[in-house]
């Protein structure tokens, strides 16, 4: 399975584990770079290796990838590194500040070497008070309000889904494409840098501008004061949920229509969205009876033909059968630990009517540390060398 590759020809060597990183090397390497993980020499990046809410982390960001295992600490496996580095467009990580600093591969290290280098660091903060803190997807939905914004009064609660990390390392992506495009006139590299927190503070920039146009803090979402009056989940006769939203005039009109609500249509203390939005104790509780007395299949149908915004409550594995999500492109197969196939969400986007496809399957750690040792030259002695003396490791499961 292939697709477009517009970024053939850029090589990415990635530091990075995790998310935040990952994400970013993903849509590097979906776009067709060659993007080349480096990981510790021996079992490889950690991330291989979480349970519970972390066990789809690697399998999610690490396709269309190479995978080297280096021993960074090894004269040998520093000076590959290096060599690799020298080799590359593109150089991002990750780790904690100053890391890779103390080993000579900071960005200052390495444009002397190759002055056309784009450097990438993707950090928990921005430059300023906090920069050198640790942060993570969670710590940052508390410092910046998201945490507060999706759980009820008093209850803080985390989204449910690493929304920083992937879209910083989406935010990571632009500044990279940003500067390969420069980099076209000036020749020159540059440094990128994209934080956790301020990806965070991005997202909740509508919340804060709320409060200035209003001077009324943003009530969390479960209390909030919906812009429209029908904006709701509701329970239906078979047990599940659906939402549905009524956003305009013109689909209030369709919506009572079509559910035999004529009277609230003819209602003139509810003809404007802005009139049912302060009514809604009057129409909601009857709504909510409607919907609880018709199947699931019955609502979705009837949305559908009217042209509502509506949706299933689904839950993350039905959106394996979800018929969308089946046709061809959508979802990109891989090998999971274990040796099973498994359908990961392609890339969000379409050239000419074709998504990003599967060009590299996962890569075991280090599984292709000897074919780009002999890309970059080494000879097979100088290979033998590297494994003899652990300064390189392959193949890894």
């Amino acid at each position: 399975m292939t697709g477009p590759s517009p970024l053939a020809g850029i090589r990415v060597v990635e530091f990075s584990h995790m998310v935040m990183g990952p994400s970013c090397g993903l849509v590097l390497a979906d776009l067709g770079a060659d993007v080349i993980k480096v990981e510790p020499a021996g079992a490889g990046d950690n991330t291989r290796r979480l349970a519970g809410s972390g066990a789809g982390f690697f399998v999610s960001f690490n396709r269309n990838k190479r995978s080297i295992a280096l021993d960074l600490k090894s004269p040998r496996g520093l000076a590959l590194v290096r060599r690799l580095i020298a080799s590359a467009d593109v150089m991002t990580e990750n780790f904690r500040p100053g890391a890779l600093e103390a080993l000579g591969l900071g960005y200052e290290a390495l444009k002397a070497e190759n002055p056309r280098l784009i450097h990438c660091s993707l950090k928990g903060f921005l430059t300023g008070p906090y920069e050198n803190r640790a942060a993570l997807d969670e710590v940052v939905q508390m410092l910046g309000g998201l945490a507060y914004m999706t759980g009820p009064p008093g209850r803080p609660l985390r989204a449910g889904a690493s929304v920083n990390d992937i879209m910083g390392g989406m935010f990571a992506a632009i500044g990279i494409l940003a500067a390969l495009h420069e980099r076209q006139t000036t020749g020159l590299g540059r440094s990128v840098k994209a934080g956790l927190f301020e990806n965070c503070i991005y997202l909740m920039s509508t919340h804060m501008m709320q409060y200035a146009v209003t001077g009324k803090p943003a009530a969390p979402m479960p209390n909030r004061l919906a812009a429209w009056a029908v904006y709701d989940v509701f329970d239906v006769a078979d047990g599940s949920q659906v939402f549905v939203g009524v956003v305009s005039d013109t689909q209030w009109s369709a919506f009572c229509a079509a559910f035999g609500l004529e009277d609230l249509l003819a209602d003139p203390a509810l003809a404007t969205n802005r009139d049912r939005v302060l009514a809604r104790e009057r129409f909601m509780p009857r709504l909510r009876t409607l919907f609880a007395g018709r199947s699931r299949a019955e609502i979705l149908a009837e949305c559908e033909r009217i042209g509502l915004p509506f949706a299933p409550i689904n839950r993350p594995e039905d959106m394996f059968d979800d018929p969308h999500l089946n046709h061809p492109g959508a979802m990109v197969p891989v090998t999971i630990p274990g040796g099973a196939s498994a359908r990961v969400p392609a890339l969000p986007l379409e050239f000419d009517g074709k998504r990003p496809g599967l060009r590299h399957d996962i890569p075991k750690a280090g599984e292709q540390g000897i074919a780009l040792c002999r890309e970059l030259g080494l000879g097979e002695d100088e290979i033998e060398a590297l494994l003899v003396e652990g300064a390189m490791t392959v193949a890894q499961a």
